[in-house]
């Protein structure tokens, strides 16, 4: 393989550079930048080019909010792509889009933990994609289309279908992924229409249970253009920087408690933007357009950690001191109504005030709305194969909130990887990642990860740990809980 690859795609010739036996070509472009006239808009593909064009560097992520965000981008061309493959003269290789939406608001491709080498070499075509976060994708605006992030994720699968198979891919054989943020993608992508014809399979790994209804979306873009002394119009805002705007959205963050009698369980979350349901891009929530029949399910990998919010409460320094009244507030709002907070309580006679939280936050986050998602895609005729990661973090404690996704990778040296599993990552937590690995290049290639498909009946599970099984579902007082509470969207109180 030469040292500078190239590759011509549909919209011209690109070259990239030979990294550790893969051909690796990074910041292609998928549509021109959002920015100008096309400020607020649906993505418009890129034209042609003539000549080469180089693909050695990464894209500028979107302008990005929130406590993990990343450097301002230096310049506009936020919509990129990054491709990986091992073998790019050949033909009819998995192919695993990687969708990076932390929180729908942060988070780059550029990030070491997010390495495709491992992938690559266990033979997949790794793509990543930079799509619009914040404000950008998810305000929704007068006069712009809702949930923008969204459809730039559709154009980046458009970009695949038309010119993955000039990479060694197979086009009719893409599985899109994310985790976080880029897994409530990967469910929202489930449902849209336009997208289900360009993907095959999906993973996701954390699905967040976050939606909002137009009318408390409405408010928030409200809110977020009175900081800024500006109407709450895609024209208005237009006039306002972008990492203006990003880091006004931090501040509403930041700010979200003042709220939480209007804005309800969304300001507790302290996430102000997310997918609405506008009745266009959005007609629904997954959870029921799957169970009720409007989506076709698929080949689906989902699961959670078993301490999802630990990582939060160690973030923000407040693990240790939750109280009785923390613990109330959480049930009270997070549980299903009206029996939550008391069927909790009775799961766990005797569990502290920060255990009862910890439960209650993690399950209505992440852990339910992944195991209903794997429920409702079963309903809807879909495989799904449910798992759940024990393993615990050395430094953080618990089986935390993004701990599977340098596991996944195989990038336990990664800054983010060392910070969650240490130094030197223990035995049975370089056994957990190479079992993920080979998870995810199985499931890609054959839509079987290597172990059973989860049903209603056997409620099978992946339990990822020190000597890893198969099992009934583990969370068993939090699934009779959640029954018949598939998550709503956020609305106003």
């Amino acid at each position: 393989m030469p040292e500078r690859p190239r590759v011509r795609t549909a919209e011209g010739v690109v070259e990239g550079r030979l990294r550790q036996g893969h051909a690796v070509f990074r910041g292609v472009p998928y549509a021109q930048p959002p920015v100008g006239a096309l400020r607020f808009a649906a993505p418009v593909p890129v034209g042609p080019w003539e000549g080469i064009r180089q693909a050695s560097e990464f894209g500028p992520a979107a302008p990005q909010s929130g406590p993990t965000r990343g450097d301002p981008p230096q310049d506009t061309g936020w919509l990129t792509l990054n491709v990986c493959t091992p073998d790019p003269g050949g033909a009819g290789l998995p192919v695993l889009v990687w969708i990076t939406c932390g929180g729908y608001m942060a988070g780059s491709p550029a990030d070491p933990m997010y390495d495709p080498t491992a992938l690559a070499g266990a033979g997949l075509v790794v793509v990543s994609v930079n799509c619009r976060m914040g404000a950008e994708g998810f305000a929704l605006l007068d006069g712009a289309p809702a949930n923008r992030g969204l459809l730039d994720q559709v154009a980046a699968l458009e970009w695949v279908r038309r010119n993955i198979a000039r990479f060694g891919g197979d086009p009719d054989l893409v599985t899109v992924a994310g985790q976080s943020g880029g897994a409530g993608s990967v469910a929202a992508l489930l449902t849209m229409r336009p997208a289900r014809a360009l993907f095959r399979r999906a993973i996701a790994h954390s699905v967040p249970g976050m939606h909002c209804t137009p009318a408390l979306a409405k408010e928030v873009t409200a809110a977020l253009a009175d900081r800024l002394g500006t109407a709450p119009t895609a024209a208005a805002l237009a006039g306002t920087a972008p990492q203006r705007l990003a880091d006004e959205l931090t501040a509403l963050c930041a700010d979200l408690p003042r709220y939480r009698e209007r804005w309800g369980r969304l300001a507790h979350l302290g996430i102000a933007v997310c997918p609405v349901i506008d009745g266009d891009v959005l007609t629904e929530t997954p959870w029921t357009a799957l169970t009720d029949g409007r989506a076709a399910g698929v080949d689906l990998l989902v699961g959670h950690t078993r301490e999802e919010f630990r990582l939060f409460s160690v973030m923000t320094g407040l693990r240790g001191t939750f109280t009785a009244q923390d613990a109330r507030t959480a049930l009270d709002v997070f549980a299903p109504a009206p029996d939550g907070p008391d069927a909790y309580r009775a799961a766990h006679p005797h569990a502290s005030p920060e255990d009862l939280l910890e439960t209650v936050f993690s399950d209505a986050t992440f852990r339910m709305p992944s195991l209903l998602l794997a429920e409702a895609n079963t309903v809807a005729g879909g495989s799904s194969f449910l798992f759940e990661l024990r393993l615990g973090s050395p430094t953080v404690g618990g089986a935390c909130h993004s701990l599977d996704v340098p596991l996944a990778f195989g990038t336990m040296d990664s800054p983010t990887g060392k910070q969650l599993l240490g130094d030197e990552p223990a035995p049975e937590a370089v056994a957990v990642s190479r079992e993920l690995q080979r998870a995810w290049a199985r499931f890609a290639a054959t839509g079987r990860p290597g172990w059973s498909a989860y049903d209603p009946d056997r409620q099978l599970t992946r339990v990822l740990a020190t000597g890893s099984r198969t099992v009934p579902y583990p969370e068993q007082a939090s699934r009779r809980i959640w029954q018949g509470f598939p998550p709503a969207p956020f609305d106003l109180t």
